[in-house]
């Protein structure tokens, strides 16, 4: 610092009435010299002196070390991890291309300097498929994180980069990663195959998706009977059957066609009701000489029911054994279908208990059907009893089913049987999805169930959920409802520590509920604390909406 800039500091801190005692006291003394003449030769004045002076006035935290000129301050490592040490590996990892680096070598360079955790493929999943990286950006961390140790560089590390790039239509970087994949000397499968086709189809790009099958040594996978399953079966599940029906005839002679091959075109006809789309394909079978099974006969009996011919349905069905066709549980499925879908449920049970008889044993497909079905008509006893049937006979439902019962479940009546389903699902070790707890707690609040809410709001936890902004708002509601305010205002300020800020209408309920019992001071001081959590709200949506977050 310039012996000017100290000049300038101590005209501000003279004072103007008693000059020789600010001489005598001021620990800028040394400073304040007579004016002198231009040819006035200024005294040598140590640095040393006049930063210990400065650091007098102003106290700033130094170092360890006692001599704070000669020797820099050395910043700590600690401090320096400290300050993205509350980020998960891949959000520190994403916040690399925050920053805007130019070229390759920087980004990698960053990378590799983030200090995460091992890279595994779990966490390359995950900065893939999370936040809005580009294209560029994702290819870019895709190369760094192969020559990781945790990344082995083999197709099953590839499923993840394509099917990340495809579903946001990354098309032209998914096919420069496919490019650089054989290059690499790695073949693709089967898996490899559907990703990109599916890709393709979902974005309505169904003649590119041909095209692949057709140049598929350039993914290094032969095209044989179990490449044309899939690309039909991407083309049926999107609901292009027309266009798999095409690809069926004009590969006739060319690749060899098995049962699986027509059941994937039969079962497209089938969910869209064309019988005779369906019949004509039966009888190319017979021609190939290719014969029927269950599976065919299941899609021909849901095709004749979803256009209402019962009675053909169950013809077929008793007509299967005259063709040594003994009916499976895929069978059974579709006789099960056809009546829940029409509402008569007392053929539905005839079939179940007819399939029983025929040691057929029922999988998750049986029984979501028939409890599904019970839902949709209010049926809620019965659907109960099936939930017990399927649990006894060790079939076990998947987090996704689970939710989708209590979802329907708590759309009407109070939320009892979703309790019911909710307790036996988690006794049998199921995994409760954070959607079914919040729905859970959506209508505990809404029946004042205060108990229970927070009784299902622990368990929640003690699963490893956090609770967010809707989790919070449930419980303050529930809280509300039946009068507790000061838990409810307890929550409220937990919710405020956490950086979550409840909307309006339940800051208003709860202020009016306060204001209404007389707690007017409490009322004021809550108040003053959603008044501060909604101004650093709004400038957090600031920062984030202009890339400061990280």
């Amino acid at each position: 610092m310039s012996f000017r800039s100290f000049r300038f500091l101590a005209r501000f801190t003279k004072p103007h009435h008693h000059p020789l005692a600010s001489t005598r006291c001021s620990p800028l003394s040394t400073l304040h010299a007579p004016p002198c003449s231009p040819h006035h030769h200024h005294p040598h004045i140590d640095e040393r002196l006049i930063h210990d002076q400065i650091s007098h006035l102003f106290p700033i935290p130094t170092s360890k070390s006692q001599n704070t000129v000669s020797e820099p301050l050395k910043p700590s490592h600690l401090d320096a991890k400290s300050v993205d040490a509350f980020l998960p590996p891949e959000d520190k990892l994403r916040g690399v291309f925050l920053q805007k680096l130019k070229g390759k070598a920087a980004i990698e360079t960053a990378l590799s300097n983030v200090g995460a955790d091992v890279v595994d493929v779990n966490i390359l999943g995950k900065v893939l498929n999370n936040g809005n990286l580009s294209g560029e950006f994702m290819v870019t961390f895709f190369n760094w994180a192969v020559k990781q140790p945790g990344i082995p560089n083999e197709v099953g590390s590839y499923h993840v980069i394509v099917k990340a790039l495809g579903r946001r239509k990354f098309f032209v970087f998914m096919m420069g990663v496919l490019c650089d994949m054989r290059k690499r000397g790695i073949n693709g499968d089967s898996l490899l195959l559907s990703i990109v086709i599916d890709s393709f189809v979902r974005a309505g790009h169904v003649s590119r998706a041909i095209q692949i099958f057709g140049n598929l040594d350039d993914l290094g996978v032969r095209r044989d009977t179990e490449a044309l399953n899939v690309l039909l079966s991407c083309l049926c599940h999107r609901s292009h059957v027309g266009a798999a029906n095409s690809v069926l005839n004009s590969m006739k002679g060319k690749v060899c066609f098995d049962v699986g091959t027509y059941n994937v075109v039969v079962g497209g006809w089938s969910k869209i009701g064309k019988v005779g789309e369906v019949e004509r394909i039966m009888r190319e079978m017979e021609v190939d000489g290719v014969g029927h099974d269950c599976r065919t006969f299941g899609f021909l009996m849901e095709s004749l029911g979803r256009v209402g011919r019962m009675d053909e349905a169950v013809e077929v069905f008793c007509g299967m054994r005259e063709k040594n066709c003994q009916p499976d549980t895929a069978a059974y499925n579709a006789m099960i279908f056809n009546f829940v879908s029409v509402g008569d449920f007392e053929e539905c049970i005839k079939y179940y208990k007819k399939m029983l008889s025929d040691n057929c044993e029922p999988d998750v497909d049986t029984f979501v059907r028939i409890i599904t079905g019970f839902l949709r008509v209010r049926k809620v006893a019965d659907a109960l009893q099936m939930f017990d049937e399927m649990l006894r006979r060790g079939v076990v439902p998947s987090i996704g089913i689970i939710t989708t019962f209590i979802k329907r479940l708590c759309s009407y009546g109070p939320p009892y049987a979703a309790l019911v389903i909710y307790k036996k699902a988690r006794k049998l070790g199921c995994m409760i999805s954070m959607e079914a707890y919040k729905i859970l707690l959506m209508r505990l609040s809404e029946v004042g169930k205060c108990g229970t809410l927070l009784s299902i709001w622990e368990e929640m936890q003690e699963c490893g959920y956090s609770s967010d902004l809707e989790v919070y708002e449930y419980i303050i509601s529930g809280l509300c409802n039946v009068g507790q305010l000061e838990n409810a205002v307890l929550v409220m300020e937990e919710a405020l520590h956490k950086g979550f800020c409840p909307s309006r209408l339940v800051y208003s309920k709860l202020s009016n509920r306060l204001l209404a019992t007389e707690k007017t001071e409490r009322a004021y001081k809550l108040f003053l604390k959603i008044k501060h959590a909604r101004s650093l709200e709004n400038a957090r949506n600031y920062w984030r909406s202009n890339g400061w977050h990280f």
